[in-house]
């Protein structure tokens, strides 16, 4: 699939619409969008023609009508779509939590390998995880990456827990012979 190339204007016009959608889950109105980005109902209009004809954008006639993105859309910001993002399964001492839904995960101190940390952004509750939980993320659905560890911390303003790497896992590519 050939990478679109959106402006900087357009690229937050959607990035707001996507926002907007997955909060309503329904077609998101123009006004609403140039309210949050500070812009032009017009402008908006203006920019979602553009948008539609690159097939990132689609509308819904009617009263209830508006914009809704496509799933393009979500690829052209580089954005897993969320039922994507569902398939990060995460354990908790061996328990796979059906409900979690782990949004990003950041290495963070690489260069330090005895103090490796991840964080994991997630969505869902983080009350039932308490400190020297162990935890394992994964395997991720592109790199199948699998990230096990000790709970350290969490960060309630990030919804992410906080953990030291004990070990990761990544396939190994067998070579194509």
């Amino acid at each position: 699939m050939s990478s679109i190339e959106l402006t900087p204007s357009q690229k937050t016009i959607l990035q707001e619409l996507i926002n907007l959608h997955k909060e309503s889950d329904s077609a998101v109105k123009g006004e609403d969008i140039a309210e949050e980005v500070n812009r032009n109902p017009g402008t908006i209009r203006n920019q979602m023609q553009s948008l539609k004809a690159l097939q990132l954008v689609e509308g819904v006639p009617g009263p209830k009508g508006g914009y809704k993105p496509t799933g393009t859309a979500y690829d052209a910001l580089q954005i897993q779509d969320m039922d994507q993002a569902a398939d990060v399964p995460l354990y908790h001492n061996g328990e796979l939590i059906e409900e979690a839904n782990v949004e990003q995960i950041d290495l963070t101190s690489v260069h330090h390998p005895e103090e490796c940390r991840a964080k994991i952004n997630m969505r869902g509750s983080l009350s039932r995880f308490d400190e020297g939980d162990k935890v394992t993320v994964g395997p991720t659905p592109l790199s199948k990456l699998q990230i096990i560890g000790t709970l350290e911390g969490k960060d309630d303003t990030d919804n992410a827990l906080i953990l030291t790497i004990d070990d990761m896992q990544a396939p190994v590519e067998e070579p194509d012979h």
